[in-house]
C-alpha cells in the first residue's frame, strides 16, 4: 500500500480503506493482479484532472502534417509547371508533404520518361525547402512522388533571417 507521503506497508483492504476515508481522500487500486494487491490513497478527482490537463497539452503541440497532392499531365505546359511548383513550395514551407502525381491518360502511358522527367525538374526545383521522401514510381496509370519538407534546411534560412535583423540593430 503507498500513500501519499510514501508506503505504508501490507494491511487488510478493510483497514486502508477506513484510513482513506479518514484522510477524506480515495483507495486506488494500481495493480490489482500482484500478491498483494497494489493500492495508493490520493485524491482521484485530482488525479483524472491533471491528466486530462496533460492530455490537453500534448494534444496542443501536437502536429498534424497533411499530404497535399499536386497533379500534372506528361504535357503539362510551363506556365502551368511553375505555378504548381510556387504552391508545392508554399505547402512544404508550412510543414505539409507534398505528393506530386502525373496522370497519364489513354495512349499517353506510353510517354512515361517525360513524366518522370517532370517528376525530377519538381524535385530540382524543391530541393532546396524539400527533400524526396519516395522516388517517382509508376501504379497503374499515374506516376507519383512524395516530398517532405526538409528540416536541416528550414533551421538554416531561419539563421539567416535572424542575423540581418541583430546586425540592424547593432548599427543604430
Amino acid at each position: 500500500m503507498i500513500n501519499e507521503k510514501g508506503q505504508v506497508g501490507i494491511m487488510h483492504p478493510a483497514e486502508a480503506l477506513k484510513i482513506a476515508r479518514q484522510r477524506g481522500l480515495d483507495l486506488i487500486e494500481i495493480v490489482p493482479n500482484a500478491s498483494p494487491p497494489v493500492c495508493k490513497i490520493m485524491d482521484f478527482g485530482k488525479y483524472k484532472y491533471e491528466q486530462t490537463n496533460k492530455d490537453k497539452l500534448q494534444r496542443k503541440h501536437q502536429q498534424v502534417t497533411q499530404v497535399k497532392e499536386l497533379r500534372f499531365h506528361p504535357n503539362t505546359d510551363i506556365h502551368d509547371f511553375e505555378f504548381k511548383a510556387r504552391h508545392a513550395r508554399k505547402f512544404l514551407e508550412e510543414g505539409h508533404k507534398v505528393k506530386a502525381t502525373v496522370v497519364f491518360k489513354g495512349r499517353e502511358i506510353t510517354y512515361t520518361e517525360q513524366g518522370e522527367e517532370l517528376l525530377h525538374r519538381l524535385a530540382e526545383k524543391l530541393s532546396d525547402i524539400g527533400k524526396v521522401e519516395q522516388v517517382a514510381k509508376l501504379e497503374g496509370k499515374n506516376m507519383g512522388m512524395i516530398f517532405a519538407p526538409d528540416r536541416s534546411s528550414k533551421k538554416k534560412s531561419e539563421k539567416k533571417q535572424k542575423q540581418p535583423e541583430t546586425q540592424g540593430k547593432s548599427d543604430k
